[in-house]
C-alpha cells in the first residue's frame, strides 16, 4: 500500500535489507503499514513543493475515485471499495482548513509556529488466515460463545455479543463469553493484523446462521409447518402470515428433549464455523493534524486532530473510537518521542525501561474528533474492514507533516523522527545559521 490512495499507474520500489546488531524487533501496531503511508504522504508533500502546488490540491488531482473501484494498484493490492475523496473533504471541513491561515497568523502574533498536516491512509488488513467461532446452547436456553481470537483490551466480548444478539435475538446477559482457553476453544489464530472483527466476526456470523438453520427444522416440527413457511426475526421463528411463533430460546431448551425432536435429529444445539477470507481488506481514512511549536524551546504541542475513518461495517461505535484513540497515541508517540537509544561506544542499550524510554501521556494529546464514513466491503459476511491499526497508520505522517508545515517558513526541509524538542530546536537553529 505504499502507493496510498492515489492513481499512480506505475511504481517501482527498491528495498535494502540491513544487518544490525541491535535488539531484534517484532510486529507492532501497523507492522510496516504506517511507514508505507509515511513514505507516500511525505513524497506528495515534496512533489507539491517542487511543482509549486498546494499539497491538498495535488492530492485532489490524483486521488482514486469511487468510480474506479475495484482499483488495481501498480504494486499488487487491489482495492475493492472506498470513498477516499469524501474522507479527505470531510476531514478538511471538520478541521476548518479554510480558517487555518487566520489561526497561523494568530500564532505568529504570539511568537509561535503553527502547521497543519494531512495524510490519507490505507492499509491491507485481515489477510486470508482462518478463524473459529462456536455457539453452544445449554439446556436452560442460555448460550456459550467461544472465540478463537483473544481480547487484550479491544472490547471483543462486547462486540461479539452484539453480533450474536443481533443475529439470534438473545439477551447479552444470557451469553457466557470464552476466548483464549485452549482446553475449551477448538481452534484459533489470535488477534493481530486488525483481523478479529473481520475474520472472527464473520466466523461467528456463519455459526449463527447454522443455529438458525437447525432451529428452523425443529421449529417447523413443533409448529407443524413447512420450513419454507417460517421466517426468523427478533429471536423467534414465525409462520409467515400468522401469529404462530416460537422463540429460539425455547427451541434451544426443546433440543435437549429427545422425545420432542423429529426423527433423525441429533439432540442439543451446538454449532461452529471456521472462516477464511479469500483476500485482505483495506481500511482507509484521512487524518488532519494541527500543531504549534515554541521556537525558543522546540516543544511541539498538538492543538487539533481530526480523523475520518472507513473501517467498513461499524459494530460498536464506542469501542471503535477507543481503538482509534489508542492507535493515534502510539503513532503520535513514535513521531514525537519514542526512540531506542544505544551508547555509541559500548553498544549498551540506554532506553531499557520506561524510566528512560519516553511514552505519550494524556497531556501530550489534544481533543480528537472522529468521524466515520463506512463503506462496507463485500469480501466478508460482515462487511467489516478492521480497525485495530487504523489510528496508527495515519497519525505518523499527519503529525510529521504538520511539524514540517510549521517549520517550513524558517526554511527547514529535513527532520528525522522522533521530533523531540531538542531535534526541533536544533533544526530551527540550523535554519537560522
Amino acid at each position: 500500500t505504499v502507493v496510498g490512495v492515489y492513481d499512480i499507474p506505475a511504481a517501482y520500489v527498491s528495498i535494502d535489507a540491513v544487518l544490525s546488531n541491535t535488539s531484534p524487533t517484532a510486529p507492532y501496531r501497523g507492522a510496516g503499514r504506517p511507514e508505507a503511508i509515511y513514505l507516500i504522504e511525505r513524497v506528495i508533500e515534496a512533489a507539491a513543493r517542487e511543482l509549486n502546488l498546494d499539497p491538498i490540491e495535488l492530492r485532489r488531482r490524483n486521488i482514486i475515485s469511487p468510480a474506479a473501484m475495484p482499483y488495481q494498484t501498480a504494486l499488487g493490492p487491489n482495492y475493492d471499495c472506498g470513498e477516499f475523496a469524501k474522507n479527505m473533504e470531510t476531514a478538511l471541513a471538520s478541521a476548518d482548513h479554510a480558517g487555518f491561515a487566520a489561526r497561523r497568523k494568530e500564532s505568529t502574533r504570539r511568537g509561535m509556529l503553527r502547521g497543519l498536516g494531512l495524510a490519507n491512509a490505507i492499509e491491507a488488513a485481515a489477510g486470508p488466515v482462518p478463524e473459529y467461532a462456536e455457539i453452544r446452547f445449554n439446556p436452560s436456553g442460555t448460550a456459550m460463545l467461544l472465540m478463537g481470537t483473544k481480547a487484550h483490551g479491544q472490547g471483543h466480548e462486547t462486540a461479539f455479543k452484539q453480533i450474536l444478539c443481533e443475529r439470534l435475538g438473545l439477551d447479552p446477559d444470557d451469553i457466557q463469553y470464552i476466548d483464549g482457553d485452549t482446553d475449551r476453544v477448538a481452534f484459533g489464530m489470535g488477534s493481530n493484523g486488525s483481523r478479529s472483527m473481520v475474520v472472527g466476526g464473520s466466523a461467528l456470523t456463519l455459526a449463527a446462521g447454522k443455529v438458525i438453520d437447525k432451529g428452523k427444522r425443529l421449529a417447523a416440527h413443533l409448529l407443524e409447518a413447512a420450513e419454507a413457511d417460517l421466517e426468523f426475526a427478533e429471536g423467534k421463528f414465525t409462520v409467515v402470515g400468522t401469529d404462530r411463533s416460537i422463540a429460539l430460546t425455547q427451541i434451544a431448551r426443546t433440543s435437549f428433549q429427545p422425545a420432542r425432536l423429529p426423527a433423525g435429529m441429533e439432540p442439543g444445539l451446538y454449532e461452529h464455523a471456521t472462516y477464511a477470507p479469500e483476500r485482505a481488506t483495506f481500511p482507509n481514512g484521512c487524518h488532519v493534524c494541527e500543531v504549534e511549536i515554541d521556537p525558543e524551546t522546540g516543544e511541539v504541542r498538538l492543538v487539533g486532530y481530526v480523523v475520518v475513518d472507513d473501517v467498513g461495517t461499524v459494530i460498536n461505535p464506542l469501542t471503535l473510537k477507543g481503538q482509534v484513540h489508542g492507535g493515534l497515541a502510539q503513532g503520535i508517540g513514535q513521531i514525537l518521542m519514542e526512540q531506542v537509544a544505544y551508547d555509541r561506544d559500548s553498544g549498551q542499550l540506554l532506553s531499557a525501561s520506561f524510566m528512560d524510554y519516553a511514552m505519550p501521556r494524556a497531556d501530550v494529546m489534544c481533543d480528537i474528533m472522529i468521524h466515520e464514513n463506512p463503506v462496507p466491503t463485500r469480501t466478508n459476511p460482515l462487511g467489516a474492514k478492521g480497525a485495530g491499526e487504523a489510528g496508527c497508520v495515519g497519525s505518523l505522517p499527519a503529525v510529521m507533516i504538520a511539524i514540517m508545515s510549521a517549520l517550513e517558513p524558517l526554511g527547514v526541509r529535513e527532520l528525522d523522527m522522533p521530533a523531540t524538542s531538542e531535534r526541533v530546536w536544533q533544526a530551527i537553529r540550523g535554519a537560522h545559521a
